[in-house]
């Protein structure tokens, strides 16, 4: 994490970059989706999207270069994201399922 957010100039080879990362973790997850995983192709997808969605924040956003409070802002909203998922995971798997027919 670097803090000196006025004077940094990113060069676009980096730009060039992240984007041919985030192309071929499209091409990834498209073909693993093929792939007969069983309960892992939704945690492969999953993951894979949090990497993407890690790359486009730091990089495209500029969280990386950016003061502590962004960063405050950054990691606050991942815990409410995680607070939202497990009220609601709480809910999912807490529900009786029936089969009516």
């Amino acid at each position: 994490m670097r803090t000196d957010s006025a004077h940094h100039i990113i060069p676009t080879r980096v730009y060039y970059t992240i984007f041919g990362l985030l192309i071929f973790c499209t091409f990834l997850t498209v073909q693993i989706s093929f792939l007969d995983l069983g309960p892992l192709n939704a945690v492969a997808a999953l993951g894979i999207a949090v990497f993407k969605a890690t790359l486009v924040v730091l990089f495209f956003m500029h969280a990386w270069y950016s003061p502590r409070l962004t960063w405050v802002v950054v990691l606050g909203s991942v815990f409410w994201l995680g607070i939202l998922l497990a009220m609601t995971m709480t809910d999912y798997v807490t529900r009786v399922w029936r089969t009516y027919g």
